[in-house]
């Protein structure tokens, strides 16, 4: 559905559906949910859910592309390394507040749907893509800044944040405890301050 045809009251109640369906996946996941239990959780009637999403397969499939926007949305702006540990923070008090439940919004979808098809897959890879290009174009203008020396690599630096970001919120799902989450991104964090002018 093209977004720019809908009226300002049918962009928000596309959003509400998102929302609600995005919720529900991360505490049910995608098999354990059905379309009446979004219809109820957004509060909209079965014909409003179908004029937007016209089966499971095209809500699961916007409800990708709504999470990769949303958590690249929630990013601060990471400019220097200070930033980088407030992000680091930030990311251990949220899973903590959560009890460690769901784990990433954005991972959670990648670890049950990228088997699915190729179609979702490149769908979920895009939003991964998404996610590291927004952290190199930190890495960059740290360095471009004199942040960070100029043999920092920030491909490298990106792919490193990013999976000791996921992998320590998988582990920290999977134990309960914040430990794993924190060590590994201390870890990551050591290896980008070692850049460090």
């Amino acid at each position: 559905m093209d977004e720019h045809r809908l009226t300002a009251k049918g962009r928000a109640t596309r959003e509400r559906i998102l929302a609600a369906a995005a919720d529900l996946v991360l505490r049910q996941g995608v098999a354990g949910v059905q379309l009446d239990d979004v219809r109820r959780a957004a509060g909209v009637s079965g014909s409003q859910l179908t004029h937007y999403f016209h089966d499971k397969r095209t809500l699961i499939d916007d409800v990708i592309a709504w999470q990769a926007a949303t958590t690249l949305d929630r990013e601060p702006l990471l400019d220097s390394l200070a930033a980088w540990r407030r992000w680091a923070d930030h990311v251990v008090a949220r899973q903590t507040a959560r009890k460690f439940q769901g784990g990433c919004e954005f991972g959670s979808l990648a670890g049950q749907l990228a088997e699915t098809s190729a179609e979702t897959r490149a769908q979920l890879a895009e939003g991964y893509y998404r996610w590291l290009a927004q952290f190199r174009r930190s890495l960059h203008r740290m360095r471009a800044q004199g942040v960070l020396r100029a043999d920092a690599d920030p491909d490298s630096l990106a792919h490193m944040l990013l999976a000791a970001m996921q992998g320590g919120v998988l582990l920290s799902q999977t134990l309960r405890r914040p430990a794993p989450l924190r060590d590994s991104l201390n870890a990551a964090l050591t290896q980008l301050e070692s850049f460090a002018q």
